[in-house]
């Protein structure tokens, strides 16, 4: 048996399929998880996100920590409750885990993976021993994700108290509202909402939202969503032996003020100028079949081979996607091993899906 979130019970008077994830007991779905997929696009579904791992740091030295700890600068942060995406990398230039990271007034809040807790939280306290902070944990807070284009409608009638602050929310943007934490961000390529909650409080909060018509939705929708907004799942696009420069993060690296030495600066700075020789693309099959992760990929005028890090059928799309690593000299097609088969894919730059829409041609 796992470790179980606050809403628990909830999931399971659903009717969720509960598997293990991370180590803790999550729904799968609760019954189709192409029609929770649908509801997020279409509609406003909600995910337990209570598994992930909320870390406040405080103190003097926050600011100056976090611009060692993290690839992105938090000095950009130009407002309270601004957020941004940042890779934590190890010397090496590695990803340890991606994050994100909330500009309070005079501290920061930073949400982590739930499966790299243990290993994330060691190399944050290291890294701390330098600077005048303190790190936090959050374990009493829940987490309630909803996601879709009526979502933050469908929150702010049920929060009528809170409405004012949650319409106000820019995008990327997160904010107290006494022990309650209301942020515009996602996972999911939709408008939306993530919710910290005192775990006293989030199953009764389930309840309202369902009432309210947000429908549930699981770990396997929530996959399939993330995939069609092109959004990286640690442990498949990316980890400790991969740079952010080979899994389409170069965008959170902040590479100005250039006397900003974040941890992993010299290894990606190396990898530059030496030329990067991997890229991360997106993939779309034009024929019958799924892909799946690491299938190997087969580029023409190159003997050298990529691999698919994340794939699917995409339920918005109707047809299969992936993300792939492949040589940097890649073009407009290649071929995935399928079965013993190659089967020819195209290339295309991400995301698939934008606000339910397709966006690549």
């Amino acid at each position: 048996m796992g470790k179980k979130t606050s809403l628990y019970d909830q999931h399971i008077a659903a009717n969720g399929k509960i598997v293990d994830f991370g180590g803790w007991d999550m729904p799968i779905h609760y019954g189709s998880q192409i029609q929770e997929h649908n509801q997020v696009r279409e509609d406003a579904g909600m995910f337990d996100v209570s598994h992930m791992t909320i870390v406040d740091i405080t103190g003097p030295g926050a600011q100056e920590y976090l611009q060692k700890l993290l690839a992105n600068d938090v000095a950009r942060l130009g407002f309270t409750g601004k957020a941004l995406y940042t890779g934590m990398l190890n010397e090496d230039g590695g990803v340890i885990d991606d994050l994100i990271v909330y500009k309070m007034d005079g501290w920061y809040r930073t949400v982590v993976n739930c499966a790299t807790r243990e290993k994330d939280l060691e190399w944050m306290d290291k890294q701390a021993a330098n600077f005048d902070v303190s790190l936090t944990e959050r374990p009493e807070l829940s987490m309630i994700a909803v996601q879709g284009p009526n979502a933050i409608k469908k929150v702010a009638q049920v929060k009528a108290d809170q409405a004012e602050l949650i319409n106000d929310l820019k995008i990327f943007q997160g904010l107290p509202a006494g022990n309650w934490f209301f942020a515009r961000t996602g996972y999911t390529g939709e408008d939306g909402l993530e919710i910290m909650i005192p775990e006293a409080e989030a199953a009764a909060f389930w309840e309202q939202l369902v009432e309210a018509g947000v429908a549930p939705a699981g770990l396997g929708a929530r996959d399939t969503l993330r995939l069609e907004a092109g959004m990286n799942l640690y442990g498949n696009d990316m980890d400790e032996t991969i740079s952010p420069l080979s899994a389409g993060m170069g965008w959170t690296i902040a590479w100005e003020p250039a006397e900003r030495d974040f941890i992993g600066r010299q290894a990606l700075e190396a990898q530059k100028a030496a030329g990067n020789n991997q890229k991360l693309v997106g993939l779309v099959l034009e024929q019958r079949g799924v892909m799946r992760s690491h299938q190997k990929v087969v580029v023409e005028g190159t003997e050298e081979t990529g691999e698919t890090t994340s794939g699917t059928f995409s339920p918005t799309l109707q047809q299969s996607i992936a993300m792939a690593r492949v040589p940097a000299s890649t073009g407009d097609t290649c071929q995935v091993e399928m079965r013993g088969k190659l089967v020819p894919a195209r290339v295309v730059k991400m995301p698939f899906v934008r606000n339910g829409k397709k966006v690549f041609e």
